[in-house]
């Protein structure tokens, strides 16, 4: 990843901070999205700044405004003046009982997880085309296995698994395009969980426990000096999704 851009959408922390780390650490510059989180995520471009001088960038944007995919790429592209890797990390996650869906909930829960994702793959596909780059997604694995209570979330995790396959027929040969699908990485940090429900998680998952956002990283960066790899979604879920 020596030299290359990478743009991280829901860096500043969880997951999208590890990711973010780990392809730095492998010598990209990486350009560290967040909506909110502007204490994590300025200090999170201090700490990959400290590492190696003018290599990070926090932006903040709304991806669920108009024009916000314009004017993230613009952003990375003024600072970096290529692109190389976007990783589609951002995602609102909440319950949506049926009965009590409000239209609220569809275009925020799609907004974040499947049209924002789109719309950035589009603006960044020509500038990913010049430098033969790649599309990563964070999936998940209630894309192919809904989870009870969470319809509309489930809903849109399967229409971003849908999108990286298309996109793969689309953006091929020049741009390759592959998911992660995770399980059970973190918690959420609301409690949307109850002790019960973790435990009970953790008994239907092969490996007994836990992963790291760690492992997803991992896979991320696997995906992104993977050439001949795209179309695919890896599920790292502790083998959770072949559990019967």
């Amino acid at each position: 990843m020596n030299a290359k851009v990478v743009l991280v959408t829901g860096a500043a922390k969880r997951v999208g901070a590890s990711i973010a780390r780990r392809l730095h650490a492998s010598g990209a510059s990486v350009v560290l999205h967040h909506r909110g989180a502007k204490l994590e995520a300025t200090k999170l471009e201090a700490e990959l700044n400290a590492e190696r001088a003018g290599s990070a960038l926090s932006v903040k944007q709304e991806l669920l405004e108009d024009g916000a995919a314009e004017a993230l790429v613009d952003a990375v592209l003024k600072r970096f003046g290529r692109l190389d890797l976007l990783v589609n990390n951002a995602s609102m996650f909440y319950a949506t009982r049926l009965g009590r869906i409000e239209a609220k909930h569809w275009s925020e829960l799609l907004g974040s997880n499947l049209r924002a994702p789109l719309f950035l793959s589009q603006e960044a596909a020509p500038h990913l085309a010049k430098v033969k780059g790649s599309i990563v997604n964070i999936v998940d694995i209630h894309a192919e296995r809904p989870l009870r209570g969470y319809v509309v979330y489930s809903v849109a995790k399967a229409g971003l698994a849908a999108l990286t396959r298309s996109l793969a027929l689309e953006l091929g040969p020049k741009v390759r395009v592959n998911g992660v699908a995770p399980g059970a990485i973190a918690w959420p940090e609301d409690g949307q969980f109850e002790t019960a429900e973790r435990r009970r998680v953790v008994a239907t998952t092969p490996l007994a426990r836990v992963g790291d956002p760690g492992d997803i990283a991992q896979a991320v960066h696997f995906l992104a000096t993977a050439p001949f790899v795209t179309g695919q979604i890896i599920a790292v879920d502790g083998g959770r999704s072949v559990f019967v």
